[in-house]
Formats: C-alpha cells, structure tokens, sequence
C-alpha cells in the first residue's frame, strides 16, 4: 500500500510543477498597428512591409535561433530573455502568436513574436533559445509557422 501511495505521490508532484504554459508567461494584448514597430522599416537596404494582420497566416521556411542578445531590447522596447518563449520576425504584426512546428521531428511550440528579424537570406523566424529547445532546434531546421488566435 505504502508503494502505491508513493506512485501516485510522486506523480502528483511531477504535475504540480509542469512548466507554465506560454499564455500564463506573457501579457497578451492584440497589436497595436499604429505602433512603430508595425510601420515599414529599412534594414541593409531592404524595405519590409508589416502585414495588417496575422489571420490566416501560415508558412513554411528555415528557422534559425538566438540567445546572445539576452538583455537587448526588442523590436517591442521589451528586454529580451533567451529562455521565453518568444521569436523575432520581419513582418508579422508585433505582438503575434504563432506555433512553430520542426518538420523533422512534428514537435511544436507555441511563441510571442514580440521582434524584427532574422535579416539573413533565406530565414524565416528566429525563434529564442528556449524555443527552439523545446522543439529540439540545433541550428538551423526547416519549420512551419501558424498564426494562433490566444484570444479564443
């Protein structure tokens, strides 16, 4: 008896502290398209365009990851931490939530685009480190990127 009592103690412990889900880490608020940060921008001569809207959008492409910056300011004015779950895009509306899923693997995760980026040809999203961990990113690796409405 003192067995299955410690089997299923322990099994109540381990889900007390099953990490927190992406919507609990971060305030959620839709974008501000007036923002700045929503206009169009120029980087190494390259114009971008945000789009309006994120509804729909859906997109496969290579993904690469950063955490170096730890600290820096995004895009948004926030402090970037390499263990959120949060990304960097070119054109999605800031603040965006996306899934990111690694086509080698199907292991998917869901983040804040909250910054611009990655402006190296052929990227799609530079997803931050802890992201990228959760999807077992080593580098780089081929993804898909959906638009997630949290406000559902």
């Amino acid at each position: 008896m003192s067995i299955i009592i410690g089997i299923l103690g322990g099994c109540t412990l381990k889900s007390s502290h099953a990490p927190l889900r992406p919507e609990v880490l971060y305030d959620y608020r839709a974008p501000d398209l007036g923002a700045s940060y929503n206009k169009p921008y120029r980087i190494k001569g390259n114009i971008y365009y945000p789009l309006r809207s994120a509804t729909d959008y859906s997109e496969e492409g290579i993904a690469s990851w950063y955490g170096f910056e730890s600290g820096n300011r995004t895009a948004m004015g926030t402090r970037f931490k390499p263990y959120n779950l949060t990304a960097a895009h070119k054109t999605l509306p800031l603040p965006t939530w996306v899934r990111v899923t690694n086509l080698s693997n199907g292991r998917f995760v869901d983040v804040l685009v909250n910054d611009r980026g990655p402006f190296k040809k052929n990227r799609l999203i530079d997803l931050s480190q802890g992201a990228a961990k959760k999807i077992n990113l080593d580098g780089l690796g081929k993804v898909r990127v959906e638009y997630i409405d949290q406000m559902k």
